[in-house]
């Protein structure tokens, strides 16, 4: 079994509808039952925010701040972490116009946001992710880079490193008469952090697809198949200096067409994620949207496990509606899966009955208009 970490105690402070808020935790389940627009889905973001990135709404700060506050918003938490307890502070409160959050761990400045990886991982399932298997390639790819973040905390370095390279060259063949010695060296680079990028994905799904295959049938959620398609398909098992010689020549013969595109048509931003139902052997995108729901709890359950398996320490969960549209027997069996995996959960919902079948398991918080009492 992971070893738990959790979270005993979170303050918010101009976060949302929240002007002030302390909240004192224990290692069970938290449970936030209130109508809808209360503010349990923000309490569910401030958390998410011990996380590099934007959260699970990817909103930009200065909107995450309360409307009218007089500066930034700030999150602050005590964490029995992957190194024991720790004080961790972030937000944006005294930054230059919101733009950028800060984090401090005991009160020291930390140099970067992915210092929090080395105390705590946050995963979660909200309603706005419903529509992954439908929806735009970009989306799934977002996702599949969360997972791998989760695994490997470099890896949003290198798609942001990626991401800038690939801007520049863009730029360049813009020229009229682009310098090809630049061009070759930007190339270069994204032929480094592309392949890398690709092949932590695909070392990703390798050992999700085992711990899947390994438990298949241990669950009432359906497994999910899963493979890539869209850039170096089927060659990671070449060596990585064999494939970025590979895209190296994918750059240098796409220039004329990529110039006349005005975009980069080769790369890791080109992948896309492909899930099957297991069981029923279809496309996600083709099952009924219950099926959809339950296909995508199942997937995330198993990378909660792969996360705990690899590092050793049970992720934070964050379960934004999750109990809304599964019945009775579904609802207990999550639960328990939730429970088996040896971490602490924050789930929502407009009714706390549902989450009777949590009973001493959980902490059963009332949210109403920015406060919360229970």
């Amino acid at each position: 079994m992971p070893q738990k970490v959790f979270l005993n105690r979170l303050k918010l402070s101009e976060f949302r509808n929240y002007a002030a808020l302390s909240l004192a935790l224990d290692q069970r389940h938290v449970v936030l039952t209130g109508e809808n627009g209360a503010g349990k889905t923000n309490l569910m973001e401030a958390v998410s925010f011990l996380s590099p990135g934007r959260g699970l709404r990817r909103a930009a700060y200065a909107d995450v701040a309360r409307v009218g506050a007089s500066d930034g918003f700030s999150v602050f938490a005590e964490v029995v972490g992957m190194e024991g307890p720790v004080e961790i502070g972030t937000g944006t409160a005294g930054t230059s116009e919101g733009q950028s959050r800060r984090l401090r761990l005991n009160g020291t400045t930390a140099s970067t946001v992915d210092e929090l990886t080395d105390h705590l991982r946050v995963l979660w399932l909200t309603p706005a992710m419903d529509g992954l298997f439908t929806g735009p390639s970009a989306d799934r790819r977002r996702f599949l880079d969360r997972l791998v973040l989760s695994l490997d905390p470099e890896h949003g370095k290198r798609a942001s490193e990626f991401d800038r390279a690939m801007r520049s060259r863009n730029r360049l063949l813009s020229d009229f008469r682009p310098d090809p010695a630049w061009l070759t060296a930007i190339e270069r680079e994204m032929a480094g952090l592309g392949v890398s990028m690709a092949l932590a994905r695909q070392e990703m799904l390798g050992l999700l697809t085992a711990l899947v295959e390994r438990n298949t049938g241990d669950s009432v959620f359906p497994s999910a198949r899963l493979a890539l398609a869209g850039f170096l398909d089927d060659e990671s098992h070449k060596p990585a200096f064999d494939l970025e010689e590979q895209y190296l020549t994918m750059l240098r013969e796409g220039r004329a067409r990529d110039a006349a595109a005005g975009r980069t048509l080769d790369g890791p931003h080109r992948t896309d994620l492909l899930i099957r139902h297991r069981e029923k052997d279809m496309e996600a995108e083709r099952c009924s949207t219950g099926e959809q729901k339950a296909l995508l709890v199942g997937l995330v359950l198993a990378h909660a496990r792969l996360v705990g398996d690899m590092t050793g320490h049970a992720p934070i969960l964050l379960l934004d509606e999750i109990a809304a549209h599964l019945d009775m027997g579904r609802r207990a069996a999550l639960f328990d899966l939730v429970d088996g995996l040896g971490g602490q959960a924050f789930m929502t919902g407009t009714d706390r009955a549902m989450f009777d079948a949590l009973g001493d398991r959980g902490r059963f918080l009332t949210v109403e208009h920015g406060s919360v009492s229970g």
